[in-house]
């Protein structure tokens, strides 16, 4: 394997054409007894597969995490239907995007108990299936999420009751298995390409105690620092090694961030998602620079966005906490903005208005760009000298693709002017004191 010891230092090599990246909701869950949900038909992403990518084209980004939906192309019986990823490898192709395969999203095909050992087996030969199909129809390197957010995924199938197998009572127990489902898997697709890259992606939390319940700061400690890393312990070997994890399967940490990924933990057990000002909320910085130092793996952040109105300043944040980390060591290759086209909201089922592009409601299900969220990705490619569009030529060539290496060098120079810009205000030139200007703008 290829991939183990060049990267057990910070490489100065880059493992993806462009620094930023976006993905395409693809959640197949069964949903609180309602039925199957499919979010790439909900937002029409079946239907607006060549334009959705030519989207890319235009927005300076060569890398998307995409989906091949389990339970659509299962058929049981070891019986495949490749049919709605055709069109998804053509569209790629023509763009020369690098794609993130993500092969199981929250759902699992209707007959498929993630208990048993029937269920490894199926997942393992789909696995298998899917890198043999896409392997001689794209370029390498590839890469691919076997499950997605493990962690995550395991609680709300679980505890919370919010999708199948709805195992309440048994959260512990689901996690080893999707961990289990995730290692066979990793295993049977290097099986077919020994240098496949694996990204598995969860969210990185901080959870606090009430200020009047300082009898919940273990179980808050315990959350952010066992439980969260608990599935990336099992896929590198660290906890239950029976499993077959190993440090070469867990190959590159996708870190997850959103609002909520900082919260009050409360007495009931509920979550109460932390203010932009409030004084407990850990800087991002902290949590990219504990996990590189956890695991030594080269790190993306796998999913992050803000919320309506607040997209274009959570994007600023998230990058200038991005730079902050780099300079301080840490081996980031790029953040990825998800989704890229907005989502029906999991609970109401209204616009969630989190994406790069709106979405109109009507046949058409029309995208209009957030435009500030758009500018300030505008404004950071050009801090970060990163293209603003991106031509198909240019990414499949080693010339097209962004350097690390330039990425830290325009890290430091950012640093720098921030640190300038504090001293003429009088301020200590820190990580604290520049995070205390960002709040303050």
């Amino acid at each position: 394997m290829s991939t183990e010891s060049a990267d057990q230092g910070r490489s100065d090599l880059s493992l993806f054409p462009t620094f930023f990246m976006a993905g395409f909701e693809c959640s197949t869950f069964i949903w609180q007894g309602q039925g199957r949900k499919d979010y790439i038909a909900l937002t029409g992403h079946d239907q607006q597969i060549d334009a959705d990518y030519d989207r890319l084209m235009d927005l300076g980004i060569g890398v998307v995490r995409e989906a091949i939906r389990w339970p659509m192309v299962d058929q049981g019986a070891g019986r495949y239907d490749w049919s709605g990823i055709d069109p998804v490898l053509a569209a790629m192709r023509r763009c020369q995007v690098t794609p993130i395969w993500d092969l199981c999203h929250y759902g699992l095909p209707d007959d498929c108990d993630p208990f048993s050992d029937e269920c490894v087996a199926r997942f393992r030969d789909y696995c298998g299936a899917a890198a043999a199909y896409v392997v001689p129809r794209t370029s390498a390197p590839r890469f691919f999420t076997p499950i997605n957010e493990i962690t995550f995924f395991a609680t709300a199938a679980s505890d919370l009751g919010w999708m199948a197998p709805y195992a309440k009572g048994r959260l512990p127990e689901l996690k080893r298995a999707l961990c289990r489902m995730a290692i066979a898997g990793a295993q049977a697709i290097r099986a077919v390409d020994p240098d496949a890259r694996m990204v598995h992606v969860d969210p990185v939390i901080h959870d606090v105690p009430p200020q009047d319940h300082p009898d919940l700061a273990d179980d808050a400690w315990r959350k952010s620092f066992e439980e969260a890393y608990e599935a990336w312990d099992i896929l590198c070997g660290r906890r239950l090694p029976e499993l077959g994890g190993a440090p070469e399967l867990l190959d590159i940490v996708g870190v997850n961030v959103y609002h909520y990924s900082q919260a009050q933990i409360n007495p009931d057990g509920s979550r109460t998602a932390l203010g932009p000002r409030d004084p407990r909320r850990k800087p991002l910085r902290e949590m990219l620079t504990y996990a590189w130092e956890r695991y030594r793996r080269p790190l993306i952040i796998g999913e992050t966005s803000g919320y309506q109105n607040t997209r274009a300043d959570w994007l600023r944040t998230t990058v200038e906490e991005a730079m902050l980390a780099i300079n301080a060591g840490v081996e980031l290759h790029g953040i990825c903005l998800y989704p890229c086209v907005d989502v029906p909201d999991w609970f109401n089922g209204k616009w969630a208005q989190i994406g790069i592009f709106d979405v109109e409601d009507g046949p058409d299900l029309r995208r209009v760009a957030y435009q500030p969220y758009l500018d300030e990705l505008r404004r950071w490619q050009r801090l970060l000298d990163q293209p603003e569009n991106v031509e198909p030529d240019g990414l499949g060539q080693a010339w097209g693709r962004v350097q690390l290496a330039e990425v830290r060098r325009y890290a430091r120079e950012w640093q720098d002017r921030l640190d300038g810009a504090l001293r003429d205000e009088g301020l200590t030139p820190r990580p604290s004191a520049a995070e205390d200007a960002m709040q303050q703008r």
